[in-house]
């Protein structure tokens, strides 16, 4: 990673993209830090320290601490990556989309401007809902129709900002703009993260004490950090045979290739859905001041909080631990179902003369090729889970609460090494154009 870094710096044009990208970040954290005008910041602060609702620290972990300030960019690119979300979805269902998207690079054009325009629909919705939600119980003083219109206009403008800087990013600097601008977000937070690590459980103890719990947090990183690592880079490889045939007087084909099914084939995605699924009730309830009491409202919705599963005082909460690992099994197979289409794949092979080894073309194939997805998806399901339940477990069992989980863990690594192999494959284009010139 730092050989390439290090060659990349040597060559003037990948140079610039770099610089640019950096330049970028640093307008992204000065944003973060301008507040919107006319919102009384203090009042949400206190808020937002008194709520125990794993949405809004998943939200605030995401925006890099911007929503829980109020700043410009409090909803940071979280409405484009839902408006991603939902266009890719409905791609599927609605045949006009899927048209534009098999229409090659100007399909993929049409699709990013309706994705845009959604964005900007959903970022307006969310401040709406924020000022008018927050507004009338003090986040905005003397609440008037003037003062809730500049706060719409700013909160949806930051958005936009953010969402037009991550694809500056992608078109002038490294690539990935809105990955970068998601991870940007995620890293800010982790140094105060690391602070309250150090003040919980090394600061003020003994010097053995110190270093051993100094050691286990470092290892507890370092291995979660490894296995994101492995998911994200380990795939099934299935032969793929071409049969040869003459086209003219040539015989072609005859090659053998390989269909690569990564074991983690959903990312991130089925994580954010499943928490964004549990908690909704969260916020519905947060939101309406809803009382739920003690009883057996008030234990369902205890269960539905990550912040209480693992904890050994309450064991009955870490029910809701198992409806978090059946839903993540659930969206990794049907986001998965979505993306990849095993009878589309086997009549494609099937007119191109292909074939696996062993395997009849038609129907076993697609047989073949589901039986092999659905074992990759439940190994990726597997390590997902693990990599998310670990910030979760060290929090319920020990109190080592931080605003990054296996969640962004699982963002952050994805988009270092996806960021890393974009710089690789920049220098490879110019190391073949300079072959080509010279």
């Amino acid at each position: 990673m730092l050989e390439t870094l290090k060659n990349a710096f040597r060559i003037k044009d990948i140079r610039k993209k770099l610089f640019f990208t950096f330049c970028m970040i640093v307008v992204i954290r000065f944003g973060s830090q301008l507040p919107v005008v006319g919102v009384d910041r203090d009042y949400f602060s206190q808020w937002f320290s008194q709520q125990s609702n794993d949405a809004f620290s998943f939200f605030s972990a995401f925006t890099g601490g911007s929503f829980e300030r109020m700043s410009i960019f409090a909803l940071s690119i979280t409405p484009y990556i839902t408006s991603s979300i939902i266009i890719q979805l409905l791609t599927i269902a609605i045949p006009a989309l899927e048209e534009m998207h098999k229409d090659g690079e100007e399909g993929r054009k049409k699709i990013n401007r309706i994705t845009r325009y959604v964005t900007v629909a959903l970022a307006l919705i969310e401040s709406l809902a924020m000022t008018v939600g927050f507004g009338n119980s003090g986040l905005i003083p003397d609440m008037n129709f003037l003062k809730g219109l500049t706060v719409v206009v700013a909160l949806t403008a930051g958005s936009t900002l953010l969402m037009w800087i991550g694809e500056r990013i992608t078109e002038k600097g490294v690539g990935n703009g809105i990955s970068i601008v998601l991870m940007v977000n995620i890293l800010s937070s982790i140094p105060s993260d690391m602070a309250n690590l150090y003040d919980m459980f090394i600061k003020g103890k003994t010097i053995a004490y110190g270093v051993l719990a100094g050691v286990i947090i470092l290892a507890v990183i370092l291995a979660t950090i490894l296995l994101v690592i492995l998911l994200n880079g380990a795939q099934r490889k299935i032969p793929v045979q071409y049969a040869k045939k003459m086209q003219g007087r040539k015989m072609v084909g005859g090659q053998s290739t390989f269909i690569p099914l990564k074991v983690n084939t959903a990312g991130v995605i089925p994580v954010i859905f499943a928490s964004s699924l549990m908690s909704i009730p969260q916020i519905i309830i947060s939101f309406g001041r809803i009382d739920v009491g003690s009883g057996i409202g008030g234990t369902i919705v205890g269960m539905l909080s990550q912040n209480n599963w693992f904890n050994y005082r309450t064991p009955v909460y870490s029910v809701g631990l198992l409806l978090y690992i059946v839903l993540i099994v659930f969206f990794a197979y049907f986001y998965t179902s979505i993306t990849f289409n095993p009878i589309e794949v086997a009549d494609n092979m099937k007119k191109q003369g292909g074939f696996i080894p062993g395997i009849r073309p038609g129907k076993p194939t697609t047989d073949y090729l589901n039986k092999i997805l659905n074992y990759v998806i439940f190994i990726g399901a597997a390590g997902l889970i693990i990599v998310v339940l670990v910030p979760i477990f060290f929090n319920g069992m020990f109190g080592a609460s931080v605003s990054f989980g296996g969640t962004s863990i699982i963002i952050v690594v994805g988009v270092i090494l996806e960021t890393l192999k974009q710089i690789e494959s920049q220098m490879l284009v110019r190391n073949y154009k300079g072959f080509l010139t010279d």
